[in-house]
């Protein structure tokens, strides 16, 4: 079983990164690039055979170590 784990900065909170991208792509001339807003993605293979505990067990590994609940939001999807 598969957890892809997409993290993104919260609303609100700055993203020097993601402002950078956009000036590059304004750079490149590619015009219309109101904003960009960058993240994570993460890939974790797991032994779990209940998909309800694999989300469960990602979540608590987002919760301490892979996300910034303070300033990142986290987005889990299982793939069997």
């Amino acid at each position: 079983m598969k957890a892809r784990i997409h993290i993104t900065l919260k609303n609100g909170v700055l993203d020097p990164q993601g402002k950078a991208i956009q000036q590059a792509l304004t750079g490149l001339a590619f015009d219309g690039v109101e904003e960009v807003r960058q993240g994570k993605y993460i890939e974790i293979e797991l032994a779990a055979s209940d998909t309800e505990a694999a989300r469960a067990q990602v979540a608590d590994m987002c919760e301490k170590l892979l996300a910034n609940t303070v300033i990142e939001n986290y987005d889990i999807e299982i793939v069997a």
